[in-house]
């Protein structure tokens, strides 16, 4: 389940549940509708409230990094539990995560 908050500039993506392949696909359309309706200077992914993550949530943040980057922007990823930041890491993505749980400015 993907929770969307949209200030114009900056989209924050609340994603919840089990990220697999099923989940993935529903996830991304959501995801692109908005990134192309809006542009984002910046996607926030917030990973507090998903236990688990497959490749297929590796796939689904490639796709919305290029995405929002052919706009000018560019993707954090906040609230990763260490075991799916772990998957994150081992993808090669890990520039990608803030460590933090404060919201970047």
């Amino acid at each position: 389940m993907v929770k969307l908050y949209n200030d114009g500039k900056r989209i924050t993506a609340a994603l919840s549940g089990d990220i697999d392949h099923h989940a993935a696909r529903e996830m991304r359309r959501e995801l692109d509708e908005v990134i192309e309706r809006s542009q984002p200077e910046l996607l926030i992914i917030d990973m507090e409230n998903v236990g688990f993550m497959d490749s297929s949530g590796i796939g689904l943040i490639l796709g919305r990094l290029r995405a929002v980057r052919a706009c000018g922007g560019d993707i954090i990823i906040k609230n990763a539990r260490p075991e799916i930041a772990g998957v994150i890491k081992l993808s090669g993505l890990a520039g990608l995560l803030v460590e933090t749980r404060e919201v970047v400015k």
